[in-house]
């Protein structure tokens, strides 16, 4: 049964022109499945979002790729995934200061879940990511233990929640609620049928600046609620995958495209922002022990559809997290309102 949460596309809106996957998630890529812990309380608005792209991926290693836009982010990992080209972690996403301690989490876990299978791990590389929530959360005060971990793990599943859970529970964007969105896109290359699913940590942007389909929606709330100005500043963590056979090349230049889909809701990306893309293909596991090791890669030519999914699934995931979002009172009394407040001024 899919959860009941509204969605963007719930609301009339429609972002570009492709099918959407079954669920409209990242999850409509085969293996992919994400889950969250979230902590709610009067001091701490946070949490931790883990994204498994398949099972054990310390054994599985998949062709991956990176892509900083804006360098203004703490993200661990992503140095060995760009110069190997794959993965071998599931890749968590938490609040700026607590990256090491789930980077320890995450470690722990993948030696526990290697040593059930008889693997010895002497060296592993963990993906973890951030955003800052400092502005609704308490994010000097960290709260996390390791068994807080482990609901995470525990609660993946593919039709996941959204907008202010997990990592996403203090987020903000475009001066409202932010957090978890994600929507996918299908595509086709000759007769071979293809999904492209994207996951964002959005935290990044000022009101004044969103625009949704051409409307100029911010200067709308503006007028109806006061806001301080603010400049564009924060971060937003882009999660992509695909199923369709690519290098890790390739896989770089899809990430580029996702700055069309941040850039359509009207961010400039200032200098105090962080935008950081992570992809992976689930095509190809990389655990096989021959030397030589034969791939099937699309070819350049044939690329365009991929680049148009992931601005168009950014673009909608962005707003998913933003519509899904309830009203949070967080740290010190700062408020978020939800998009889901205004959305009538312009629909």
């Amino acid at each position: 049964m899919m959860n009941s949460q509204k969605r963007i596309s719930d609301f009339d809106i429609r972002i570009g022109s492709m099918k959407r996957g079954k669920l409209n998630k990242i999850t409509d890529v085969k293996g992919v499945k994400v889950g969250h812990y979230t902590v709610d309380n009067e001091n701490n608005k946070t949490g931790i979002t883990f994204i498994n792209p398949t099972s054990n991926i310390f054994e599985n290693k998949l062709i991956a790729a990176s892509h900083v836009i804006n360098g203004f982010g703490k993200t661990t990992g992503l140095i060995q995934v760009d110069e190997l080209g794959q993965l071998e972690s599931p890749i968590v996403l938490t609040n700026t200061l607590s990256v090491g301690l789930v980077q320890n989490f995450l470690v722990n876990y993948t030696i526990d879940e290697c040593e059930k299978k008889n693997i010895e791990v002497k060296t592993f590389n963990p993906v973890v990511a951030e955003c800052n929530d400092g502005f609704l959360n308490n994010i000097r005060n960290i709260c996390f233990e390791y068994n807080d971990f482990i609901k995470a793990v525990s609660d993946a599943k593919t039709d996941f929640l959204e907008g202010d859970i997990g990592s996403g529970k203090g987020m903000s964007c475009h001066g409202l609620k932010g957090g978890i969105g994600s929507a996918s896109r299908m595509f086709k290359i000759d007769e071979h049928n293809y999904t492209l699913g994207v996951l964002v940590l959005s935290n990044h942007a000022s009101l004044k600046d969103l625009t949704i389909n051409g409307v100029g929606a911010g200067k709308k709330i503006i007028e109806k609620i006061e806001c301080m100005e603010q400049e564009d500043k924060g971060s937003i963590i882009v999660i992509f995958a695909t199923d369709l056979p690519t290098t890790s090349r390739q896989l770089k230049r899809i990430s580029k495209r996702a700055i069309i889909g941040i850039n359509r809701l009207g961010s400039y990306m200032g200098n105090g922002s962080g935008e950081i893309v992570i992809g992976f293909s689930t095509a190809v596991n990389l655990n096989s022990e021959k030397s030589i090791q034969e791939i099937k890669i699309i070819n350049e030519s044939k690329i365009d559809p991929a680049f148009r999914a992931i601005a168009e699934a950014t673009e909608e995931a962005i707003l998913n997290s933003m519509i899904t979002a309830s009203k949070v009172v967080g740290y010190r009394g700062n408020i978020r309102y939800s998009l889901r407040d205004f959305i009538h001024l312009f629909t």
